[in-house]
Order: C-alpha cells, then sequence, then structure tokens
C-alpha cells in the first residue's frame, strides 16, 4: 500500500494501527526466530515446514510495510471541529421516522466500523451526512429501501 494521501484517524483509531504494527513486529521476530531453530534439521518434512514459514514471514511483513505506510501517512482529527456542519470526525445524532436515536462519528474508511458507531465518509451514510447540518434531513438507499434521518446533533 503505497499512499501519499493524507488518512485522518481517531485517538481510537491510531492506537490501534499502532497496536496492529507492533503485534505484527512481534510475530516477523518470532517467525524468524522459528526459522532459525528450523535452519538445524535436515529431514524433507521440515524443509517444507520451513517454506511454509517462509510464506508466512512474507505474509507478515507485506502486512507490516502496508500497516507502517499507513501510520506513515496517518493524522489525527483536527482537535477543533465545525459544530455547524458535518465533516470527517464529526459525532452525529440521527432520529429515524420511528423516534429511534443513533450515533455514528463519521471516519475514514481505514477506521470504519458500524457495529461500533464508527461509519465511512465514503458510505452512502457517510456520503449524505457531509456537509449537512443540524435539523436537515438525510435521505440515502435507493428506491423503495430509501431511509430518512433528521440530524439532530452534531458534536
Amino acid at each position: 500500500m503505497n499512499t501519499t494521501e493524507t488518512v485522518y484517524l481517531s485517538k481510537k483509531g491510531m492506537k490501534e494501527l499502532k497496536k496492529a504494527v507492533a503485534q505484527l513486529e512481534k510475530d516477523r521476530h518470532k517467525t524468524i526466530m522459528e526459522l532459525h531453530e528450523q535452519d538445524k534439521t535436515d529431514g524433507h518434512d521440515e524443509r517444507l515446514a520451513r517454506v511454509e514459514k517462509l510464506a508466512q514471514l512474507e505474509g507478515i511483513e507485506t502486512e507490516l510495510d502496508d500497516k507502517k505506510a499507513l501510520l506513515a501517512s496517518a493524522q489525527l482529527y483536527p482537535r477543533k471541529r465545525d459544530a455547524v456542519f458535518v465533516a470527517i470526525g464529526s459525532v452525529v445524532e440521527l432520529i429515524d421516522n420511528s423516534g429511534k436515536q443513533v450515533v455514528y462519528t463519521v471516519v475514514d474508511s481505514i477506521e470504519a466500523n458500524p457495529s461500533d458507531g464508527r461509519i465511512s465518509i465514503k458510505s452512502p451514510l457517510g456520503q449524505s451526512l457531509l456537509g449537512k447540518t443540524i435539523s436537515d434531513t438525510i435521505s440515502w438507499g435507493k428506491g423503495l429501501r430509501q431511509a430518512q434521518l433528521q440530524l439532530v446533533k452534531i458534536s
């Protein structure tokens, strides 16, 4: 993943990314140590296990490189956000037609996790929210499956 595009993350997202990099570095070190131990064996099965371990190491290093590149291009959300318009990092409170209230944080795709209340700015709902103000109605979806939500709070 060679990216020069800035990725904006919350403190939680930045912490999770750093934790993932640290874990991958530990996994890489452990795999290298296991390979050194396998160097001392001669059998056919051991050579096959070594090939598998080398493939595993290659996968770890690829993922580690991707995460490090992402971390290098990552920045925290700006501290001061405009609470008038929805932007990346905004926490929005929405109410549907039945009165059900939902709260989402608008985040970059890398950090999105709808079940945790973090929606991507590139998702249909995220795109519909960007630039909206309090009391705007947000419509998203297509045809009969279109949903409408009322924006009641931005923080």
